[in-house]
């Protein structure tokens, strides 16, 4: 489980307090103290040991970082966006994992939950996801009709 407390954007030299050209905010949408549990299967939890065993953290124990322990910058960004065009999908990753969950089985109100939607954003945007999954719905629930009128 992630417990997720702020974030650091980048507002610009001349839209910060200090003159820095990062700031660290609360969670969007919610109060200064709040916090969100992220749950996170087993299989990324031993990714992510293995990455921290080899890795290390940050000094102030940011997974993610530069070579000289910084903050990650927007080229960095630029460089995915293009490796992202170039080899994968479309979509952006947190779509496509919640689209997985979707299609894996996972509750609906499971996925919109660890996404941060609200079931109706959920319903919204992953319909055409959600709608595929109407098949295996109708054969576990015949299924578990079937068990059921099934004479002991």
């Amino acid at each position: 489980m992630f417990t997720l407390r702020q974030g650091v954007v980048r507002a610009g030299r001349s839209w910060t307090d200090d003159g820095a050209a990062h700031e660290t905010r609360h969670l969007k949408a919610r109060t200064k103290r709040d916090s969100r549990p992220v749950p996170i299967p087993p299989h990324f939890v031993r990714m992510l040991r293995e990455h921290i065993a080899t890795e290390g953290t940050a000094p102030d124990g940011r997974l993610f970082r530069t070579n000289r322990n910084g903050l990650l910058q927007e080229t960095g960004y630029e460089v995915w966006a293009k490796a992202r065009r170039d080899v994968l999908s479309p979509y952006d990753l947190r779509h496509a994992g919640v689209s997985f969950w979707l299609s894996s089985g996972v509750d609906a109100m499971e996925c919109a939950r660890r996404a941060g939607h609200s079931i109706a954003v959920l319903h919204k945007v992953y319909a055409k996801v959600l709608d595929q999954t109407r098949e295996r719905a109708n054969s576990r629930i015949d299924a578990a009709l079937r068990a059921w009128n099934e004479p002991e």
